[in-house]
């Protein structure tokens, strides 16, 4: 058998933000478990549907859907298990897909979540990645 030469490194940059909207008449992120007791949120689930956009605000031009959920997996500090695909529906990756699955610290203010798949433009047979997150200050 002949060895497979190796491929070369892609790297795609991209900057957008995520709108996690919990209230009002058309939120896109619902509680669908609550936690186990009520002065944590451990075991909490949402679900979520959030618009991505180019900008901060979320009147700036629309650019893809967050979807899927994310439950609060940790009971000493703030971590999230996020499990979302990432779909564009607007610019160079119209169409594309990328999935998310893993461990989100939240109070870190610089965060990586690991890309585990990908359609379209990113799509693979499996690649390891990250997506590096900024939160709130």
């Amino acid at each position: 058998a002949r060895a497979m030469p190796p491929r070369e490194e892609k790297v795609t940059r991209f900057r957008f933000s995520w709108h996690d909207v919990v209230s009002g008449k058309n939120p896109t992120s619902i509680t669908i478990v609550k936690g186990a007791a009520s002065t944590s949120s451990f075991g909490k689930v949402q679900m979520i549907d959030n618009v991505l956009t180019e900008g901060p605000e979320l009147t700036s031009k629309q650019v893809g859907r967050c979807q899927g959920f994310y439950a609060s997996a940790a009971q000493q500090d703030p971590g999230l298990l996020m499990d979302m695909n990432v779909v564009f529906t607007a610019g160079r990756y119209n169409g594309s897909t990328l999935s998310i699955m893993g461990r989100n610290p939240v109070l870190h203010k610089v965060r990586e979540m690991p890309v585990v798949g990908g359609s379209g433009a990113f799509r693979s047979s499996g690649w390891p990645a990250a997506m590096p997150c900024s939160g709130p200050t």
